[in-house]
This record gives structure tokens, C-alpha cells and sequence, in this order.
């Protein structure tokens, strides 16, 4: 089909497999049906379970990847057209919705629920909204199970990354001393830019180095002898291991992923040896994600986060999928068509 009026491009996957199974194509454009909205995408976001789905190794919690599809559950833009039943002066507004798991967010027009829909505060990006609605849900979900206040000392694996880098500036508005490690010196000045959030200006922010071997004694260092008290985890394997062999009696483990591949090691004998408090906050039901997602909205208007966005062209989602699954991405990667 060619690009016309009643056509637009979007992301095609056929197939399971690697990143270069998702192919750029014209297809139909949508229609809104009853209850929904078409929007004019202007930005999509890109997340870790998108890749898991493309490889048809998704959580159990979501259905299986039917194909052909279109990915993408996170997207921001304005609305296009509207529902017979859907309130007409919504055409114009710029909005920004997680989707679910109807997907379709990778391409130039998207459907969603009218119901699903926030509005994008002034002042906030499309690519903003985007990592706060997905992303940002999630990181106020972590927030939340870690019960942070200023004293606590918080270190956060993957702190480049698009929950990452959220999680240290939500911890640095609460005041918390805030251990970010990040992995490789090219990452180093993302970390160090989201103390100059507007609203990360507490806290007392430790950039680390992962990938450098004597980062656990560094810690230890700038910290002046004492013991991080929560250890917010998305990375798991050794780094969270080490982190878990600093923590002080009392300390909070709060487990969100393992992209590093592997879970962080856990037994009783250190729960029970310093009375640590262990939480996984994901897998289970969530009795409100719309709050959630309202929370993170008004914490990227209010200039508490100010999200770090990787963005890459539509026609190369394939390469923000390989960026994410080799841990490269520097903030939320999202798809700008």
C-alpha cells in the first residue's frame, strides 16, 4: 500500500525473533470505534518487556504475542479523530496514554481508550509524558515499597536507564542520600545531569561506575563508613549482589528486574542475619495504575523528574530494541515517527 490519506506507517512484526523482524510498512490507518480515540503519535515509548514480547518469552502476567502485530503499549501525541460516544472537543488536545495490551504504539496513528487518556502538562514533552506514563507508574509503584524518607541511603543499579534515572531524582527530591551506578563512562554524564533536575536539588547524589571494579570500595569511601539502608533493584547479578553485601541491619531490597540477566542472590541467612526487608513489588495485581500514572505526570510538571529520553527515528525501532537488550540506552528510549 502506498502513503495516502488512509494509510500511514507503522512498525510490522511477522514473525518472532530478533530486533530486525520489526520492518517499517504502510498500512490502513485506524478508525476510532465506540469509547476510543485515534491520536497522531509524537512519540512512542520503547520498554525492556517490548523486546521480551517481540521474542515471544513475555511475562506470564501478559497474553501471548499474536501475530502480525504492531508494538508498542506507551504512546503521546494529539488526538486525531474520535468515537461515535467519544466527547468531539477531545480532537486537538494533547494527550499521552499507556495503551495496554492492545499494543499498536509504534506508528503514526495509534487507538486507545478515550478512558485511558491524561493530558500532557504544560510545560512537558511528548517524550516526557511518554516515560512517565509507563515507566514513571512503575518507578512511583518503587517508590512506594521502598517507604524512602531523607535520612535513608538508596543505591540505584542501572541509574541511566529510563526507570533508573527517574528513581534517582524521585529519591533525591525526597532528600535520601542516592548511590547512582551506572555502567561505563559513557553514561556517566546522564547520571550526573539528573541532579540538575528542577526538583532533585536535596538530595546528596554518588555517581558510580559499575563496570570499574573498585566501585564497592568507592562507596564505602564517599560515604564515610556508613551502610546504605535501601537498595532499589532493576538490574540483579553481581552488581545488586555486592550492593546487597553492604547493606545496613534494617535495610530495605526492593526488586523490580534483572536485566543484567540474572536475579540478585538471596537467602534467608541474609535476611535473617541483618533483618532485611525484601519486596517485589511487580507480578502481582495493582489496584490503581491510573493514580500512578497521574503521580508521575504531576512529579514531571511539578520538575521533581525530568526524564532523560534516548530517541530514535520510527523507522529504526529495531535499533532501540538492540539498544535496550545490550543495556546502551541513556534514559526512556522511545520512537519519534
Amino acid at each position: 500500500m502506498s502513503a495516502g490519506q488512509g494509510a500511514m506507517r507503522a512498525i510490522v512484526q511477522r514473525e518472532l525473533g530478533a530486533p530486525d523482524v520489526l520492518v517499517l510498512e504502510n498500512v490502513p490507518r485506524p478508525e476510532p470505534g465506540a469509547g476510543e480515540v485515534r491520536v497522531r503519535v509524537a512519540s512512542a515509548g520503547v520498554h525492556a518487556v517490548d523486546t521480551d514480547l517481540r521474542r515471544g518469552e513475555g511475562p506470564a502476567s501478559m497474553p501471548e504475542t499474536l501475530l502480525p502485530m504492531t508494538p508498542g503499549r506507551e504512546i503521546a501525541g494529539t488526538v486525531d479523530a474520535v468515537g461515535p460516544d467519544v466527547d468531539a472537543t477531545l480532537v486537538g488536545t494533547r494527550v499521552v496514554a499507556h495503551v495496554g495490551f492492545r499494543s499498536g504504539g509504534y506508528a503514526e496513528y495509534a487507538l486507545v481508550t478515550a478512558a485511558a487518556l491524561h493530558a500532557v502538562p504544560d510545560g512537558v514533552t511528548f517524550s516526557q509524558a511518554v516515560a512517565s506514563i509507563g515507566t514513571g507508574r512503575t518507578a512511583q509503584l518503587v517508590l512506594d515499597a521502598a517507604g524512602m524518607v531523607a535520612s535513608d541511603i538508596v543505591v540505584i543499579p542501572g541509574a541511566s536507564g529510563g526507570l533508573g534515572s527517574q528513581l534517582v531524582q524521585l529519591a533525591l527530591s525526597i532528600g535520601a542520600t542516592t548511590v547512582a551506578l551506572y555502567g561505563g563512562k559513557s553514561k556517566r554524564a546522564v547520571v550526573q545531569q539528573l541532579a540538575r533536575a528542577g526538583g532533585a536539588h536535596s538530595g546528596r547524589l554518588i555517581a558510580l561506575d559499575a563496570t570499574d571494579a573498585s566501585w564497592p570500595m568507592r562507596m564505602v569511601a564517599a560515604l564515610d563508613g556508613e551502610a546504605p539502608s535501601i537498595l532499589l533493584d532493576g538490574v540483579g547479578g553481581m552488581t545488586a549482589r555486592a550492593v546487597v553485601d553492604s547493606l545496613a541491619r534494617g535495610a530495605r531490597v526492593v526488586i523490580f528486574g534483572w536485566s543484567s540477566g540474572a536475579v540478585v542472590r538471596l537467602d534467608t541467612d541474609d535476611i535473617v542475619a541483618r533483618s532485611l526487608t525484601v519486596t517485589v513489588p511487580l507480578g502481582r495485581p495493582i489496584a490503581d495504575l491510573r493514580a500512578l500514572e497521574s503521580r508521575a505526570l504531576a512529579a514531571t510538571a511539578e520538575g521533581r523528574t525530568s526524564p532523560p529520553v534516548d530517541e530514535y527515528p520510527l523507522a529504526d525501532a529495531s535499533a532501540a530494541h538492540a539498544a535496550i537488550e545490550q543495556r546502551r540506552q541513556r534514559g526512556k528510549v522511545v520512537l519519534v515517527p
